[in-house]
């Protein structure tokens, strides 16, 4: 039975929103399909505002593997703004796909990508607004099967009580496989309805269905117990690994946006997961192991891409796209095959010790030199040490000095407050190491003209990570050692106009701590926020801290936790984290071990095992994977210079 659009009745609406544009849809290489062509249908969701999440990489290549297949459709739902939320409310209007304006409420899957924990209550207006029974426990047979992933997929327990089902890891393989479940299971004629979808989807051992698993408490209210309560619910979840990229070159066809969005330009994921071993990193953890994509996939990628966009820029991304094997051929290769356009190339944020000017003035040469981007994370070397990031201070301004010498005038260097260990003067020594960088600037390139930007983040402990024990930094000391970092700088004249600081206070990373590492008794606590106006907490201009603190003290009270307990209280080894049920391939004797190696008077740090023996993490021999990296000796194709 086919399912009528809802745009006749929303787009008279769209001219009392602020950008309507958002909501249109049609973009180029969008796709409708017709709905009774197919037997299966997905809506995906990024939990955020169309300018934040079209552009996103994951679900973009979702859209595309799901609709490559002909029996399957998938179109695309955002989160709508609260202008938006209210005439929709009002003129009965339901959470739309922009693909199809077709109501979420009739597919038969709803698939959300959390990059963020705190796109939790944007969820919940999606599903209220959808006529989704916001509990799984409540959803009739018809309601779409609400699956969550992404990165805070690793620890769901806090929505555990909002989705029916999880996947972990990479999604490209694993939503063929559920497409297939719900295609038997509907060819059949739903036998069993909506619980032996879920029993069938569980049974095949790689999606989680948390209403399976039972989670009991002991009497100091930490969690006692997590087992299944269904048969053919196994006993740990593993994540799905993608082990041939090349095998799967999307986004063959890129979406390109009608509306400004956060990032415009075509985006090439260059190698997948990271062995770097940062200990406060939840992504480079759980993507091991290093898988890379060849030179010729990479250049065949790319060709396509453009062709298909328009886009002038791509973006060569990773967690460390510089320590791709064959990063320098890739440059130079890229820059010859595209010299005299103006397409340009660019690299995320650069780790010092992977950089260098021949790879910049690459990837520089046939488009813009914009700033460079550096992540030391720490202010002092102890602390680059506590956390595994193995950057000295001389390596960092040997760096910015040669690039400074070769012209660039600006450099952004990222740091995090908040770190185990972490003391006053280690977050003093940022703006010291700042003060050293334009010195070194002004010095090489004879001139003042010199911008340093030191951006902050606040430290959030993260699930399958060896900081996954560590107490977070109450939110009131790391404002207060912001605010003795910043006069640091600012009071001496010689560097105050020079120096740039970028930082959010630490309430926003109270929260986000609350969910990454919450258990299910948290989910009480998105709902309450959520039902008191709770919307785009990732928004610093819609995050309210204290609408969060006064409902966790609410929800909360009488069941021995707090807002503290989940956040800064350090955990012992013994401790039932609510992840340990979900199988990242990490053994956790080994975060346990490296955690140590952290907390010791002269921090162990543990080198990159692409280059070194293997240090027994466990992902290789548990997921059955190994490390896939060059050299290949491939060269990009197509060869012919584009003009």
């Amino acid at each position: 039975m086919s399912v009528e659009s809802v745009f006749p009745r929303l787009e008279p609406l769209l001219p009392s929103v602020s950008k309507p544009i958002q909501y249109v849809g049609g973009e180029l290489n969008a796709t409708v399909k017709d709905w009774d062509s197919v037997s299966v249908r997905w809506a995906l969701m990024y939990p955020d505002a169309y300018e934040v999440g079209l552009p996103n990489q994951g679900v973009q290549i979702l859209y595309e593997v799901l609709n490559e297949r002909d029996w399957i459709l998938a179109e695309r739902t955002y989160a709508v703004f609260a202008d938006m939320e209210q005439v929709m409310r009002d003129h009965d209007i339901p959470q739309f796909t922009v693909d199809g304006h077709r109501p979420v409420g009739a597919f038969d899957v709803l698939g959300l990508s959390f990059a963020t924990e705190l796109g939790y209550t944007n969820m919940l207006t999606a599903l209220d607004l959808a006529g989704i029974p916001l509990h799984a426990v409540d959803r009739r047979d018809e309601d779409p099967v609400v699956i969550a992933g992404g990165h805070s997929a690793f620890n769901p327990e806090p929505v555990a009580d909002f989705v029916d089902a999880v996947v972990l890891g990479d999604g490209e393989e694993i939503v063929l496989a559920v497409s297939e479940v719900v295609r038997e299971h509907k060819a059949e004629g739903s036998p069993g309805g909506r619980l032996e979808l879920l029993r069938r989807l569980a049974a095949s051992g790689g999606v989680y269905v948390p209403r399976f698993y039972d989670v009991t408490y002991g009497p100091d209210a930490s969690i006692e117990a997590i087992v299944p309560n269904h048969q053919d619910a196994p006993v740990r979840v593993a994540k799905h690994t993608l082990m041939d990229l090349d095998a799967w070159p999307y986004p063959r066809k890129p979406l390109v946006p009608l509306a400004e969005t956060v990032h415009e330009r075509f985006s090439v994921e260059i190698f997948r997961g990271c062995t770097r071993g940062c200990r406060f990193c939840q992504a480079g953890m759980i993507t091991r192991p290093v898988r890379e994509r060849s030179l010729q996939s990479i250049g065949q990628m790319i060709d396509n891409g453009l062709a298909a966009s328009g886009f002038d820029e791509v973006g060569l991304l990773s967690l460390s796209s510089a320590d791709h094997s064959e990063i320098g051929e890739m440059a130079t290769q890229l820059a010859d095959r595209y010299e005299g356009t103006n397409t340009s190339m660019s690299l995320p944020s650069t780790r010092v010790d992977a950089f260098n000017i021949t790879l910049a003035n690459e990837f520089s040469r046939n488009g813009r030199r914009s700033g460079l981007t550096f992540a030391p994370e720490g202010g002092s070397e102890r602390m680059r040490r506590v956390i595994n990031k193995m950057v000295s201070e001389d390596d960092l301004i040997n760096t910015v000095a040669a690039a400074y010498s070769h012209g660039w005038r600006q450099v952004k260097l990222y740091f995090m407050c908040g770190l185990p260990t972490e003391t006053d003067e280690d977050v003093l020594q940022i703006g010291e190491l700042a003060k050293r960088v334009i010195d070194t600037g002004r010095e090489v390139a004879g001139h003042k003209d010199i911008r340093c930007t030191v951006s902050i983040g606040g430290f959030v402990p993260k699930p399958h990570t060896p900081f996954q024990w560590a107490a977070q930094l109450d939110h009131e000391t790391t404002d207060e050692r912001l605010r003795k970092l910043r006069a640091s700088v600012q009071s001496d004249k010689k560097y105050g106009r020079a120096i740039g600081f970028r930082y959010h206070d630490g309430r926003p990373g109270i929260v986000e701590g609350l969910l990454s590492r919450g258990d299910r008794r948290v989910g009480r606590v998105i709902e309450a926020v959520w039902r008191d106006g709770g919307r785009f907490d990732g928004w610093s201009e819609h995050f309210s801290f204290d609408r969060w603190e006064a409902k966790a003290a609410e929800v909360l009270a009488g069941t021995g936790v707090d807002l503290d307990w989940y956040t800064t209280r350090e955990r012992g080894a013994d401790e039932i984290l609510p992840w340990d049920h979900l199988d990242s391939g990490l053994d956790k004797d080994w975060l346990w071990e490296d955690w140590l190696d952290a907390l010791a008077d002269d921090p162990v740090e543990v080198e990159d095992c692409r280059w070194t023996p293997c240090f027994d993490c466990g992902v290789c021999p548990s997921m059955d994977t190994d490390i896939q990296i060059g050299p290949t000796g491939q060269q990009l194709l197509p060869l012919s210079v584009v003009r």
